[in-house]
């Protein structure tokens, strides 16, 4: 980015707009695995280590390990002795030599998804102290690693996430109810590994960041109970297969963080959404710009925060004197009414576009980090004053497109779609609005 740029960036729809694709660019990067996870190896164990894993970066968390490792080996003339299985998302996948990658559906879980559990669970069986199992957790990794408890169905564990992710549960509740439903979530996978060491690290895209949530746990105790989980489903109205719930009334507890299969393990967080916004907000500060993070970890339904926000914006835009940057992170949620397209940046996005009703000077960006919005092929939108014209020229309702959940169809008509591909890693929500003062 040229100094002109970074002192001016406001001068124009196009630079306002590309500064904000640009704060997004920077966010992403210092969240991904390859500029983490070499400096975070473990030892190497007296046996073997094994990498296991699941979520939209885990193929690229195996990758930034497998070559750090392999350096780190040759350098001190010791064996590589490395070897392992994970799985993300389909075409999220990355090269390597000793880790194998798989690749299964997110968000709705399906058979490959299942075997890719049962992958794991084989390739941590019959250790002893002596090894070591790395486990490599991000988000999307609950839907990816799927192992029904005994008793329950690949069809049930679909039928129940569906329901889950209409109804617009937050993801604490969609991940409490996965984890008792599972075989190998809840600290499964790390009890069937015992007593290897086994050492997580995990890439955060949960709110709170608290690591037994990331992909519903796998390798780390629950503090849930199953009785929480039918809970949660009688909450949202959902009904599940007599099966299911008397699954959870049974009771199974996961095992808990005082189990002796813990007692050697470690977890570290490489990344969270705190850490994107840190790394947008230093480089706005090279531009001529006043700085609002309004948190990291914002909830609700997508549309309630963009109508709040926008509110919020026309109060500020009154009594501002220069331009200024509101920044925020979080997993927002969608409750479904219509038979539209698109995920819940775009329909926080539009909900804050209709809200605004045409406001000059206010430019908007929201993504998913993992570069896919929902399950369609763009990473969410951006928006401008330009874009205000360009929808009242094609007649286009923005209220009619936010009641039917089709906010990808109408940023995709007015060319504001933001398509980036698979990102390869996932700290969930980035939302940039950029406020110029009303002229004088």
């Amino acid at each position: 980015m040229n100094a002109l740029f970074r002192l001016a960036p406001f001068t124009s729809e196009e630079a306002s707009r590309q500064w904000l694709v640009h704060l997004a660019e920077t966010a992403i990067a210092a969240v991904h695995p390859f500029s983490l996870l070499p400096d975070q190896l473990p030892e190497k164990p007296a046996g073997r280590t094994i990498v296991v894993g699941a979520g939209k970066a885990a193929a690229a968390m195996a990758s930034a390990l497998e070559l750090a490792w392999v350096e780190r080996a040759r350098n001190n003339d010791e064996a590589i002795d490395l070897d392992g299985v994970v799985v993300t998302r389909y075409k999220h996948g990355a090269d390597c030599q000793y880790i194998e990658v798989l690749e299964a559906s997110h968000p709705m879980p399906d058979a490959l998804g299942e075997q890719a559990a049962k992958r794991m669970l084989e390739a941590v069986k019959n250790l002893s102290e002596d090894d070591q199992v790395i486990s490599l957790i991000s988000g999307g990794g609950s839907a990816l690693m799927t192992l029904p408890a005994a008793g329950i169905s690949l069809k049930d564990k679909q039928a129940v996430n569906k329901a889950l992710l209409r109804c617009g549960a937050p993801i604490r509740d969609i991940n409490t109810v996965r984890r008792h439903l599972s075989g190998i979530k809840g600290g499964r996978l790390a009890a069937h590994a015992h007593p290897a060491r086994v050492v997580t690290y995990l890439i955060s895209d949960v709110p709170g960041d608290d690591p037994t949530l990331i992909a519903s746990g796998p390798t780390l105790p629950d503090n849930s109970k199953p009785l929480d989980a039918l809970e949660i489903l009688e909450r949202h109205a959902i009904e599940v297969p007599d099966n299911v719930r008397q699954h959870l009334m049974a009771n199974h507890d996961a095992p808990q963080a005082s189990s002796p299969e813990f007692a050697r393990d470690q977890s570290i967080i490489l990344a969270r959404a705190s850490d994107a916004l840190e790394a947008a907000r230093l480089s706005a500060e090279k531009s001529a710009v006043d700085i609002r993070v309004l948190g990291d970890d914002l909830e609700g339904e997508a549309r309630d925060l963009g109508i709040a926000q926008a509110r919020m914006v026309r109060k500020l835009q009154s009594e501002i004197k220069r331009p200024l940057l509101v920044l925020s992170g979080g997993e927002t949620s969608v409750t479904v009414r219509g038979d539209g397209r698109g995920g819940r940046n775009v329909e926080y996005l539009l909900g804050l576009f209709d809200t605004l009703e045409g406001a000059e000077g206010v430019y908007a960006l929201a993504v998913d980090t993992d570069g896919i919005d929902g399950s369609e092929d763009n990473a969410g939108a951006v928006f401008g004053p330009e874009s205000w014209q360009r929808a009242k020229a094609l007649q286009l309702s923005a209220k009619d497109y936010l009641n039917r959940n089709d906010a990808y169809s109408f940023f995709a008509a007015i060319n504001d779609l933001v398509v980036t591909g698979p990102t390869r890693t996932n700290v969930n929500d980035f939302r940039a609005i950029l406020v110029l003062p009303r002229p004088a």
